[in-house]
């Protein structure tokens, strides 16, 4: 079975990505549902994922002091840049986690080889049962780092639940912006969903984001959230993705319903305005037919 890959992104943030990802979980069968935004996961307050297991993540190293060892001289103190280690009142040297950068200087000028490196928790992960079906969904710890990695983590649990339950598709939730944990969700899918609005920011990055996925040659689709707040910067955004590879295939109107719908915890299928709800089976429907033609060229 080829394992399609569809990675829902945005070159920032708040232009619907997440509201539009879960409404296209309710719509898309035999899917694993993929929140990879693990520095700021929201998609779950809309899915209300039920956690089945916890895994933890560890994404760097520590330095540890083993005071029997410790001779007190100071030098882990004087080559650490970030001010990671303090003295206690005894003399000897204490790691404060929040400044430490995992770089262990400290372990290379410690000649009492008192200083070793462990791993450091850095976050969690979640395997989760939803209405719309499975879901792999994390949190990153507050200012860790290796976000990329935790994505990669989070995609290669949502690969592998599919493939245990036989389901063609991990619908994938990307962070915004074109950074390392977008790349680690850009990387390897079978095609991307760039979400943007019609504002002079929302066309600049979306031309950042088509760059980011052309260079990985992931084949792209855009969808213009809110266009007729601003219907010359559509006709824009439409002329500019279609000469970058990448055709409008949705256009979503405005409507004052879609915050009522988010309030309550419901996606757009479940409870959303009805002239918003038919663009995004119209989306779906676009969605599907790319991923057709990757299953026959995969055939």
């Amino acid at each position: 079975m080829i394992l399609n890959q569809v990675v829902i992104i945005s070159g920032k943030g708040g232009t619907g990505k997440t509201t539009v990802c879960a409404a296209i979980s309710h719509l898309l069968e035999s899917k694993v549902i993929c929140d990879a935004d693990v520095d700021a996961a929201n998609l779950h307050l809309l899915l209300s994922p039920q956690v089945k297991e916890t895994r933890d993540f560890f994404g760097s190293e520590r330095p540890v002091v083993d005071l029997k060892k410790c001779s007190r001289c100071r030098r882990c103190v004087d080559a650490c840049r970030f001010d990671a280690f303090v003295t206690e009142a005894e003399g000897f040297p204490h790691v404060r986690e929040e400044y430490c950068e995992g770089c262990a200087a400290c372990v290379q000028v410690c000649r009492p080889l008192a200083i070793t490196m462990v791993p450091h928790k850095s976050g969690e992960f979640y395997i989760s049962e939803t209405a719309a079906g499975p879901m792999v969904h994390a949190r990153l710890g507050i200012a860790e780092d290796n976000s990329g990695r935790l994505v990669s983590e989070v995609r290669k649990a949502a690969a592998k639940i599919a493939q245990e339950r036989g389901l063609s598709t991990v619908l994938i939730d990307g962070p915004p912006g074109i950074g390392c944990p977008v790349i680690a969700s850009v990387t390897g899918t079978s095609l991307a969903v760039a979400v943007t609005e019609p504002t002079v920011s929302g066309a600049h990055d979306l031309m950042r984001i088509l760059s980011l996925t052309a260079h990985f040659e992931v084949p792209t689709l855009v969808v213009i959230n809110k266009f007729d707040i601003n219907t010359d910067m559509s006709e824009k955004i439409e002329r500019e993705a279609e000469s970058a590879g990448a055709p409008v295939v949705g256009k979503i109107p405005y409507h004052e319903g879609v915050i009522d719908t988010v309030r309550k915890k419901k996606t757009l299928i479940e409870s959303g305005p009805e002239n918003v709800k038919k663009e995004i089976i119209a989306l779906y429907g676009e969605i599907e037919k790319r991923l057709n033609g990757h299953k026959k060229q995969g055939d």
